[in-house]
Protein backbone atom coordinates (compact mmCIF):
# COMPACT_ATOMS: atom_id res chain seq x y z
CA UNK A 1 0.00 0.00 0.00
CA UNK A 2 2.74 2.41 1.32
CA UNK A 3 4.73 1.70 -2.49
CA UNK A 4 1.47 2.07 -4.36
CA UNK A 5 0.91 5.78 -2.19
CA UNK A 6 4.44 6.62 -2.88
CA UNK A 7 4.09 5.97 -6.73
CA UNK A 8 0.77 7.72 -6.74
CA UNK A 9 2.54 10.88 -5.26
CA UNK A 10 5.26 10.28 -7.56
CA UNK A 11 3.17 10.60 -10.67
CA UNK A 12 1.62 13.77 -9.35
CA UNK A 13 4.23 15.80 -8.61
CA UNK A 14 5.82 15.27 -12.30
CA UNK A 15 2.18 16.48 -13.39
CA UNK A 16 2.39 19.07 -11.47
CA UNK A 17 5.72 19.90 -12.87
CA UNK A 18 5.02 20.65 -16.54
CA UNK A 19 2.39 23.35 -15.90
CA UNK A 20 2.84 26.88 -17.00
CA UNK A 21 5.47 28.05 -15.31
CA UNK A 22 8.22 30.88 -16.32
CA UNK A 23 11.87 31.77 -14.97
CA UNK A 24 13.21 34.83 -14.45
CA UNK A 25 16.84 36.02 -13.66
CA UNK A 26 15.17 37.36 -9.78
CA UNK A 27 13.41 33.94 -9.38
CA UNK A 28 10.29 32.49 -9.74
CA UNK A 29 7.41 32.66 -7.67
CA UNK A 30 5.20 29.47 -6.53
CA UNK A 31 2.24 31.64 -6.26
CA UNK A 32 2.39 35.26 -8.69
CA UNK A 33 5.63 36.02 -10.86
CA UNK A 34 5.60 39.34 -12.62
CA UNK A 35 8.67 40.60 -13.64
CA UNK A 36 10.09 42.94 -16.28
CA UNK A 37 13.93 42.27 -17.76
CA UNK A 38 16.14 44.53 -19.94
CA UNK A 39 17.12 41.98 -23.11
CA UNK A 40 19.00 43.99 -25.62
CA UNK A 41 20.38 47.32 -25.65
CA UNK A 42 21.25 49.14 -29.05
CA UNK A 43 23.61 52.26 -29.91
CA UNK A 44 20.14 53.64 -31.25
CA UNK A 45 18.57 57.25 -29.68
CA UNK A 46 15.32 56.34 -27.39
CA UNK A 47 12.70 56.85 -29.35
CA UNK A 48 9.16 57.61 -28.83
CA UNK A 49 7.53 54.14 -31.00
CA UNK A 50 6.67 50.96 -28.38
CA UNK A 51 5.52 47.84 -29.87
CA UNK A 52 4.37 44.76 -27.83
CA UNK A 53 4.29 40.99 -28.81
CA UNK A 54 3.06 38.17 -26.37
CA UNK A 55 2.45 34.62 -25.79
CA UNK A 56 -0.16 32.99 -23.73
CA UNK A 57 0.20 29.40 -21.84
CA UNK A 58 -2.26 27.32 -19.95
CA UNK A 59 -1.18 24.41 -17.96
CA UNK A 60 1.42 23.82 -19.53
CA UNK A 61 -0.42 22.50 -22.07
CA UNK A 62 -1.10 24.51 -24.59
CA UNK A 63 0.78 27.85 -25.59
CA UNK A 64 0.03 30.42 -28.53
CA UNK A 65 1.11 33.84 -29.81
CA UNK A 66 4.23 35.25 -31.17
CA UNK A 67 6.93 37.27 -28.70
CA UNK A 68 9.19 37.68 -31.41
CA UNK A 69 11.16 40.97 -31.58
CA UNK A 70 9.98 41.82 -35.41
CA UNK A 71 6.40 41.00 -34.55
CA UNK A 72 6.58 43.81 -31.99
CA UNK A 73 8.68 45.98 -33.78
CA UNK A 74 6.38 45.64 -36.90
CA UNK A 75 2.91 46.70 -34.64
CA UNK A 76 4.95 49.95 -33.53
CA UNK A 77 6.28 50.54 -36.91
CA UNK A 78 9.41 50.73 -35.43
CA UNK A 79 12.55 50.80 -37.77
CA UNK A 80 15.65 51.77 -35.77
CA UNK A 81 15.32 49.02 -32.41
CA UNK A 82 16.23 50.87 -28.98
CA UNK A 83 15.89 48.95 -26.57
CA UNK A 84 13.91 45.76 -26.15
CA UNK A 85 12.14 44.39 -22.83
CA UNK A 86 10.40 41.12 -21.77
CA UNK A 87 7.86 40.74 -19.50
CA UNK A 88 7.35 37.28 -17.52
CA UNK A 89 3.87 36.20 -15.42
CA UNK A 90 2.49 33.61 -14.39
CA UNK A 91 -0.54 32.76 -12.09
CA UNK A 92 -0.52 29.39 -10.03
CA UNK A 93 1.69 27.76 -12.80
CA UNK A 94 -1.94 27.68 -14.31
CA UNK A 95 -1.82 30.61 -16.65
CA UNK A 96 1.50 32.20 -18.33
CA UNK A 97 2.18 34.95 -20.53
CA UNK A 98 5.00 36.14 -22.20
CA UNK A 99 5.99 40.01 -23.44
CA UNK A 100 7.97 41.68 -25.94
CA UNK A 101 7.88 44.98 -25.73
CA UNK A 102 10.20 47.07 -27.91
CA UNK A 103 11.55 50.90 -28.18
CA UNK A 104 12.57 52.80 -31.18
CA UNK A 105 12.22 54.98 -33.52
Amino acid sequence: MKKLFFAVAAVCAMGLASCSTITSGSGMGILYTGVTEGQIATANPVGNKVGTSKTTGVLGLVSIGDASIQTAANSAGIKKISHVDVKKMSVLGLFATYSTVVYGE
